[in-house]
């Protein structure tokens, strides 16, 4: 278990060692744009770290400018440009339309999406994106171990094709440990699906009410939610993107870990030393994705109940092995409906 772990924690940032910053330029620029304000989100956060941390390993000046509307997104791009960044880093699907209108109109600034894409992108456009099926399967798994009732719930913040990739993919990691384990899902919905706790709590709670023990939340803003029916109603769930178990103590099991920082560092590496527009698709294999119970080395500081569960380590380390040696092949659910 520790050596996958172990591989794991370093694939992150196994490449960069082999070239060091031995092809940086001088007097780079790499700037970050946030779609929302920072703040204490841990998950924007990690693109800001990840920026860094690239502009520390290529000799690159970084800035960082956060969002807190569409139009400062806009905005924020277009100041990114006039500042002659070498490299804008964007962060989510709410940059995609920017992008197409201001990157071929600025063929000198490469753009890197991260955790989207656009379709018939320019050549100075690069995308990183994740198979975040991949560490659903896992959270499955352990759902599937944990619920003494033969059912489980997941909800999700709307019924589009990429967040199948949470909600199938947690069902067939659930269904892998009894077949006969009902999956109960549902979706937020409504004007703001992204960014509604109380639509999320109400799924949460009605899907504890209709049986199942164990939820798992992929509704970023509205995850917060369903933390909060874990603790009033006592039903054990799992969070995504970092590790929310203070929010609901006792009572969240483990999180999927989306590593948007080893994707960024990845990514404009590849930008840096090479000539060629960058698509990359990261998942367990490749430290894009992960769980807490894969990040030994985070448990100290974790209050997620997974450190406490050895069975439980031990059952998604198994699967994790499976699927980054190839034995166990998942489908894509995004382009399954």
């Amino acid at each position: 278990m520790k050596t996958l772990r172990s591989m794991i924690s370093a694939a992150g940032v196994a490449a960069l060692a082999a070239t060091g910053v031995a092809h940086a330029q001088d007097d780079q620029l790499f700037i970050y744009v946030s779609p929302d304000p920072i703040g204490v989100n841990a998950f924007l956060q990690l693109g800001q770290t990840g920026t860094e941390r690239a502009g520390e390993m290529f000799g690159a000046e970084v800035q960082t400018f956060e969002s807190s509307t569409a139009a400062a997104r806009l905005d924020n791009v277009n100041a990114a440009v006039n500042e002659g960044a070498d490299i804008i880093v964007l962060l989510g699907f709410e940059f995609n339309d920017i992008v197409a209108q201001l990157a071929p109109t600025t063929p000198d600034i490469d753009y890197l999406i991260v955790d989207q894409c656009i379709e018939n992108r320019p050549d100075n456009v690069h995308c990183a994106v994740f198979r975040e099926y991949e560490a659903s399967y896992l959270v499955g798994v352990a759902a599937g171990m944990l619920t003494e009732n033969d059912r489980v719930g997941v909800v999700g913040a709307l019924d589009i094709p990429f967040l199948h990739r949470y909600t199938d993919g947690y069902a067939q990691g659930a269904k892998s440990v009894n077949e006969d384990i009902e999956v109960d899902v549902r979706w937020v919905g409504g004007e703001n699906p992204f960014a509604d706790p109380v639509r999320a709590k109400e799924q949460a709670v009605a899907i504890h009410g209709a049986g199942a023990d164990v939820i798992f939340t992929a509704t970023a803003g509205g995850d917060f939610g369903v933390f909060e029916a874990a603790r009033e109603n006592d039903f054990k769930a799992f969070s995504v993107d970092v590790d929310w178990c203070a929010e609901a103590p006792g009572l969240l099991v483990d999180s999927t870990l989306k590593r948007v920082d080893n994707a960024i560092v990845q990514a404009i590496e590849q930008i840096i030393e090479g000539d060629e527009q960058v698509t990359m698709s990261l998942g367990l294999a490749e430290g894009g994705m992960s769980l807490v119970a894969l990040e030994e080395e985070s448990w100290a500081d974790s209050e997620c109940l997974v450190t406490e569960r050895p069975e439980l380590v031990e059952a998604i380390t198994d699967a994790a092995e499976m699927i980054t040696s190839g034995e166990l092949e998942l489908e894509d659910p995004m382009f399954a409906q």
